[in-house]
């Protein structure tokens, strides 16, 4: 795809530091990250968002992932913890349009956090969780 920097690394028209490649992704470290050993996961065919990408190489993301998570802790970067984050569309703060999921080493007191919102701690009625519930199932 057109200016993709992802689908240019993948074409070798842009560096990048790789980890894992496969026939389903690749992943390289980072250039932008929030601690030492922040690694993508990103699928090699372009898919803007979840909705576009496959459930199988979808899949494949995860198991990589959770690969990746036991080598960043065997690697002696000493970290204490692990998160997968994937933003998807720019609401949620999406800004490379190429599916890729974060790996990302933990360590007490990086500061790196979720910023929740005002409505976060509110409890909603079971009411409203079963109407939200029935909505997403519906949606099935």
């Amino acid at each position: 795809m057109s200016n993709c920097v992802f689908c240019d690394i993948l074409a070798g028209r842009a560096p990048s530091s790789v980890v894992f490649a496969d026939e389903q992704c690749h992943a390289f470290m980072d250039i932008q990250p929030v601690n030492p050993g922040h690694v993508l996961v990103i699928p090699n065919d372009h898919a803007a968002s979840l909705a576009e990408l496959d459930v199988e190489t979808g899949a494949h993301l995860f198991r990589v992932a959770q690969r990746l998570a036991g080598a960043l802790r065997e690697s002696g970067l000493q970290c204490e913890g692990i998160d997968l984050f994937l933003a998807d569309g720019q609401a949620a703060g999406q800004e490379v349009f190429h599916v890729h999921l974060h790996v990302i080493p933990r360590f007490k007191g990086d500061g790196f956090g979720f910023r929740f919102g005002p409505a976060y701690g509110v409890r909603p009625s079971r009411a409203e969780l079963d109407r939200i519930a029935d909505r997403v199932r519906g949606a099935l």
